[in-house]
């Protein structure tokens, strides 16, 4: 008659049986959707937005080898990280990220980054 679970093989033979199970169904539902409640709360502080920039610093030497990333959860808040290439050294800089801002001055290419990163096409 009743097919609810491949584990369970033995069907309900009455009503309070069937309402039984339903009862289990509806508790098991209520922990999944607790559950489901406490990981999207953990999942707002992950990073959730990406959002990328290669550019050539200096013009004519070299190329678009330095680049602009921002990471940023689901409230903007995150991070952007810049790398300046050329032929002497790498520079990495890192800057905090507020609710879509930062405390310190961003490039043009930062900038870009985190609109990239707030609003993907």
């Amino acid at each position: 008659m009743f097919k609810f679970s491949k584990k369970n093989k033995k069907e309900p033979k009455n009503l309070k049986e069937i309402l039984n199970f339903l009862e289990k169904l509806e508790n098991n539902l209520k922990d999944v959707s607790q559950e489901i409640k406490k990981i999207k709360e953990k999942n707002k502080f992950s990073v959730q937005k990406v959002g990328m920039v290669r550019f050539n610093p200096f013009g004519e030497v070299g190329s678009n080898q330095s680049f602009s990333v921002a990471l940023l959860n689901e409230e903007n808040n995150g991070v952007v990280i810049t790398s300046l290439y050329n032929r002497e050294g790498n520079r990495i800089y890192g800057k905090p990220i507020n609710k879509g801002s930062s405390p310190y001055s961003l490039s043009k290419e930062e900038l870009i980054a985190i609109e990239k990163a707030k609003n993907p096409k």
